[in-house]
């Protein structure tokens, strides 16, 4: 009967004592933010003067956003390779520079920015040559701006 006292006594310890418990744990946060980068583009609907030249006309604006930290490339190109077009193929093109942000090129500006930028606004404007040699007709040209994270 002792024994099976003492043997009970000692389960009684055994189950009643308190289990060893951690005193301290920890939770692994994490996220990931993707890479956006976007361009709003306005054109101002500029008439540009063939004739007499335009010398640093706006034609339009453009709202970078970035949120690379690296930054990003801003890419002005022309479609027709910075040269107004006339209706006709026989009508000789009107050469003229783009000018982005105070960057100019022709055919294609090229623009780097070094860090993430949130609402940039940058303009863009063009100098076209005085010709008065101009053939009768309408010209025209496309600027396509492009923004590119690094």
């Amino acid at each position: 009967m002792i024994r099976f006292a003492a043997a009970a006594a000692i389960a009684a310890v055994l189950f009643a004592a308190p289990a060893l418990a951690d005193t301290s744990g920890s939770i692994k946060l994490s996220g990931t933010v993707a890479q956006t980068c976007t361009v709003a583009v306005t054109d101002a609907q500029t008439q540009l003067n063939i004739l007499a030249g335009s010398n640093n006309v706006t034609v339009g604006s453009v709202v970078e956003t970035c949120n690379d930290g690296a930054g990003y490339t801003i890419t002005v190109a022309s479609t027709n390779g910075g040269s107004l077009r006339g209706t006709s193929p026989t009508v000789p093109p009107v050469s003229y520079t783009t000018i982005y942000d105070g960057q100019s090129g022709t055919g294609t500006v090229n623009v780097t920015r070094s860090s993430a930028q949130f609402g940039k606004t940058a303009t863009v404007a063009v100098t076209v040559p005085a010709n008065a040699q101009a053939i009768a007709g309408s010209y025209s040209d496309t600027l396509t701006i492009t923004i590119a994270g690094k």
